[in-house]
């Protein structure tokens, strides 16, 4: 359950390596900004250094980015049951309207759809649930009629229940404690089951003395056969999901044609493995052999892998990101892998609990050159994978930081009075200016390369023990690590940081998005649902609350308005370090009750005195909560004989001009 790290617009303005402007005046400036609508900004990535690589790298690039985006349509179906056929009509409506564009029901659609390309389904990317269309059911039933290939009737009428009935798959994934989780999440993982079904069907399967235990449930749709029995659907070519993953083959096979080097090579080899049988044996084999493979600088992420969509943690959300290494700034993270071994050791953890020799961290900045899948268009700035906890302790894992997004965050972010609003006082906000941009991305280059790295499990310890808060916990968990060694002496020693208070200036934006200003990503009312929320406001609350009786950490009232005040930065550090020392014995013993407790009490409710006066303040700065992005394109160069001779890139596509040729031409399973 992973190990990503999503960063958005309600973290704070994030202080740049800027150039200044007499630098700027021989290259247009790059344009960010894509489009805007409703809680979203769309915004575009750079994809500095692609020129420099070479012929071959380029066109392992290239046909690694279509076989990332040719998987696009299985996140849908995974998402939810009628989401390709919905994009389909809705898509339909849109290039068939020619009625008026002012018309507040065409603006409403307008919307509605861009939001529903967004979250790759009918579901909010972040809080699971179902978007409110601004327009009338009537409205869209005359654009269906107007339709020269319109669904049958049947097909109609559900789809307008989909859109307009709310109480119809209203989230797609709930992890409401007491629910059945299965019945009331609106996903397509499962059919026809319950959760205690499809947990004990598990647990018959699991052999807790195993050591290489697979990853159950990953790769499949779970359902009953005409006998009752239950049964797994599995992704694969000649399973479900087939159409999509014999073209991803196809790509991928073309790719290994332009390998760097055998042991690439053999990577893609054991992921056309594992999409070919299923098998998961074969999937352990790829993700060991992928850890492994470190010497290229191309290299991806493609499969089934992050597990937040399942309200069980179990199945994986098809998911791709190709890059490549940033070889000065990987400098940095190699530095902090080198001496994993010793942040391990000076954890404030439990030593039953250490790792007693790390093997195989490695770590790196990368630049994406596409996102695809689950992480796209909303996207990860770091990963650490793989997730398989007895890979990670036997092969190690890899990290990565990719900075070429949160530049692009950082970049479209300057400006928008964020700080101003929201920060207590100047001095705050020169140190954030000052030191949050390298602080940040040192946050997430521990959180990434050593937090999710580090610790073990007890022998006989489930890695599934924490069923439903497991993402939240392991998710905190790494935060924590990660903000504790921030403070320390050691990253002076190693050259990371110049200034030994340079660290609260991310613990200060820390505690302000748990405590607060992440609260706009929530609608008035509603608790913490998704698991990065919930892991930053649990961390948040809960040093508040232990800290009181030292004044650790302030609300400070001024002009009405309500500010974090940190007043002594040695001790959060060192509560830090407690929770981290509880929530590693949590996980390391499976304690799923203290780890239930702690989610409950910390992670989940909202103050709503406090949620008012956020939505209300932010609200006057017109920031988008949530950005994503739309990608780059790759086209091939030819001579006059059909040679391939270069690989370029462009970013000039627009939002809806790239989401409405993704459906043309990556369309493996609709209609």
């Amino acid at each position: 359950m992973m190990k990503s790290l999503t960063a958005g617009a309600v973290a704070l303005t994030l202080s740049a390596t800027v150039m200044s402007c007499s630098d700027k005046t021989e290259e247009k400036p790059f344009d960010y900004t894509v489009d805007r609508f409703a809680d979203i900004e769309v915004l575009r990535y750079q994809v500095h250094g692609f020129e420099d690589l070479t012929l071959n790298q380029k066109l392992l690039i290239y046909y690694l980015t279509e076989a990332a985006i040719t998987g696009r349509d299985m996140l849908w179906d995974q998402n939810g049951k009628y989401n390709l056929a919905l994009r389909n009509l809705l898509e339909d409506i849109y290039t068939n309207y020619n009625g008026d564009k002012n018309d507040e029901n065409w603006k409403g659609f307008e919307t509605y759809m861009k939001q529903v390309w967004f979250a790759n389904g009918i579901h909010h990317h972040y809080s699971m649930d179902k978007f409110t269309p601004a327009f009338s059911r009537e409205w869209m039933e005359a654009q269906i009629a107007n339709l020269k290939d319109a669904p049958s009737a049947e097909e109609v009428s559900t789809l307008l229940t989909v859109v307009f009935d709310p109480q119809f798959m209203a989230k797609r994934v709930n992890q409401a404690e007491g629910a059945d989780l299965i019945l009331t999440s609106a996903n397509n993982l499962y059919e026809g089951v319950t959760q205690k079904e499809v947990e004990d069907y598990y647990n018959a399967l699991k052999d807790t003395t195993d050591l290489t235990p697979v990853s159950w449930g990953l790769n499949t749709r779970v359902t009953k056969d005409e006998n009752g029995n239950i049964v797994e659907q599995v992704y694969k070519v000649g399973g479900l999901y087939s159409n999509a993953i014999t073209r991803i083959v196809e790509l991928l096979n073309k790719a290994s044609e332009y390998a760097e080097n055998d042991a690439q090579r053999d990577v893609i080899a054991k992921l056309v493995d594992f999409y070919t049988t299923g098998s998961l044996k074969a999937f352990d084999d790829y993700s060991i052999a992928w850890a492994d493979e470190t010497s290229s600088q191309v290299d991806f992420i493609n499969g089934f892998i992050e597990s937040y969509g399942d309200p069980l943690g179990m199945t994986g959300a098809y998911e791709s990101i190709v890059n490549f290494k940033d070889i000065p700034a990987s400098q940095r993270t190699e530095t902090i892998s080198g001496n994993a071994q010793w942040f391990e050791d000076n954890s404030p953890v439990d030593k039953r609990f250490k790792k007693e020799n790390v093997k195989g961290v490695t770590a790196k900045v990368i630049t994406a050159a596409i996102l695809a899948g689950d992480a796209y268009p909303a996207t990860p700035i770091g990963i650490n994978l793989p997730n398989a906890n007895w890979i990670r302790a036997a092969h190690g894992s890899k990290s990565v930081t990719i900075e070429n997004i949160t530049k692009a965050y950082d970049e479209a972010s300057h400006g928008n009075g964020f700080n101003e609003e929201f920060v207590i006082d100047e001095p705050t906000r020169e140190l954030l200016e000052n030191y949050l941009f390298v602080t940040d991305n040192l946050h997430t280059d521990l959180h990434e390369c050593l937090g999710h790295a580090s610790g073990r499990l007890l022998p006989g310890v489930d890695p599934d023990a924490l069923k439903a808060h497991g993402s939240t916990l392991e998710e905190a968990r790494a935060d924590l690590f990660a903000l504790y060694y921030l403070a320390d002496p050691k990253l002076l020693e190693l050259g990371l940081l110049d200034n030994p208070d340079a660290y609260k200036a991310e613990y200060y934006k820390y505690i302000l998005n748990g405590l607060m200003t992440q609260l706009m990503r929530i609608e008035y009312g509603k608790d913490v649902e998704e698991a990065h929320m919930r892991n930053r406001k649990l961390i948040s609350e809960w040093v508040y609350e232990k800290g009181k009786p030292e004044n650790v950490i302030e609300y400070v009232v001024r002009d009405g308005k309500t500010y974090i005040q940190i007043n002594d930065y040695n001790r959060l550090r060192e509560l830090f370090g407690e929770l981290l020392g509880e929530i590693q014995r949590i996980k390391s013993e499976g304690d799923y009750a203290a780890g239930a407790a702690l989610v409950e009490k910390y992670a989940v409710k909202v103050d709503p005195k406090i949620h008012k006066e956020v939505l209300d303040r932010y609200s006057t700065l017109n920031i988008a909560p949530y950005r994503g992005f739309v990608n780059p394109v790759y086209t091939l160069v030819k001579d006059n004989d059909g040679n391939i001779t270069d690989v370029t890139v462009s970013f000039n596509e627009d939002y809806v001009e790239q989401m409405l040729r993704y459906s043309k031409q990556y369309n493996t399973l609709s209609k």
